[in-house]
């Protein structure tokens, strides 16, 4: 089996019981948390022990890693190939050593306890306050098709007999995509998102994953950056307050349109003649089908036309459209004959 050895990490035995872990895990923790060890290689070791406590503190994660590997765990054989019994198990560490050894300590300051006994913490400081990236609450996968993510959430730990859940801190909101077709913003839709997260089972360890949906009503001519939150939807944990859940309206590309606000931009391509004489455009509209838009002037390069009340609803004042602008494409030809010119030349000033 190759990959990392979390017995070695955590420096205990294969036939360590589950009091030597946690011995061995508060010891080397304590020695290595990047707010009291500034010493190089002290933050990833940090991590290295909170990814193998979460393991070897959990029976069936751990029965998967000592028959399979750290491959066999995280999904890359074993069990999650099919390589043996265990069905379709696959664990990914959520990346937030701090978490896991806040969650330890019941959300106390080990190093302010500490102080009082010459310990780790004698120093000064506050523990618990390195910030390290984490994803919690799960990817979100829109139940009509439109966000195509698979869920995951940050898997539960256990909390420490004893020990109170005074000081409890919000994990940092999850942020998504929200995408929406320009013609959704324009009559408003419904949006519903599932998302799939960890919730606390009765005794209090987070075992049980739980998939939600959450419905999102568009409003007409919602503006691209539009931010939607569904507070505390994260995954739950005993000693931290579940993230925010924040969904970003962005627009989807458009065959046609590109919006500037309540504006709709449309490039229109017209010919050398076209521009000089005059033409009557066929333009689509964001209402479906398409509008005649007449050209009587000279189109001169770089102009645009503005059609009025085209564009999508202004988000305060739906009952009102901003406009369309067409933006003019001159193309111009590749040849032309002398007698061509001839007669423009006397035609032209």
């Amino acid at each position: 089996m190759g990959g990392k050895d979390y017995y070695k990490i955590l420096g205990v035995a294969r036939e360590a019981g589950d009091d030597d872990i946690k011995k061995a895990y508060r010891k080397m923790a304590l020695k290595y948390h990047p707010d009291k060890n500034k010493s190089k290689g002290a933050e990833e070791k940090f991590k290295e022990i909170s990814e193998a406590y979460e393991v070897l503190s959990d029976k069936e994660k751990r029965a998967i890693f000592d028959k399979y590997g750290e491959e066999g765990l995280k999904g890359g054989s074993g069990p999650a190939s099919g390589g043996g019994s265990g069905g379709n198990f696959k664990w990914t560490y959520h990346g937030d050593p701090n978490a896991t050894f806040q969650s330890f300590f019941g959300g106390e300051d080990p190093f302010k306890i500490f102080m009082n006994f010459g310990g780790p913490g004698s120093s000064g400081g506050r523990g618990g306050q390195h910030i390290f990236s984490t994803s919690t609450g799960g990817d979100p996968m829109d139940v009509d098709d439109d966000f195509g993510f698979p869920g995951f959430g940050m898997p539960g730990m256990p909390r420490m007999p004893g020990m109170q859940s005074a000081g409890k801190r919000q994990d940092p909101s999850v942020h998504h995509d929200l995408r929406v077709s320009l013609e959704d913003i324009n009559r408003g839709c419904t949006k519903r998102m599932k998302i799939s997260r960890q919730v606390l089972n009765p005794d209090g360890r987070c075992k049980k994953t739980e998939d939600k949906v959450l419905e999102i009503n568009v409003k007409p001519g919602w503006k691209a950056g539009t931010k939607i939150t569904f507070p505390k939807e994260g995954d739950q944990s005993p000693n931290r307050i579940p993230a925010d859940i924040v969904f970003t309206l962005k627009d989807k590309p458009h065959q046609y349109f590109q919006r500037d606000g309540s504006n709709l931009h449309y490039k229109a391509k017209v010919s050398l003649k076209q521009a000089l004489v005059g033409t009557t455009l066929r333009v689509p509209s964001i209402n479906g089908g398409t509008m005649s838009v007449a050209c009587n002037e000279i189109i001169k390069p770089n102009s645009t036309k503005r059609v009025s009340g085209e564009g999508l609803p202004l988000p305060k004042q739906p009952s009102r459209k901003g406009d369309m602008i067409v933006n003019f494409d001159i193309v111009f030809p590749d040849y032309l004959n002398k007698s061509t010119k001839e007669v423009i030349s006397d035609c032209l000033p």
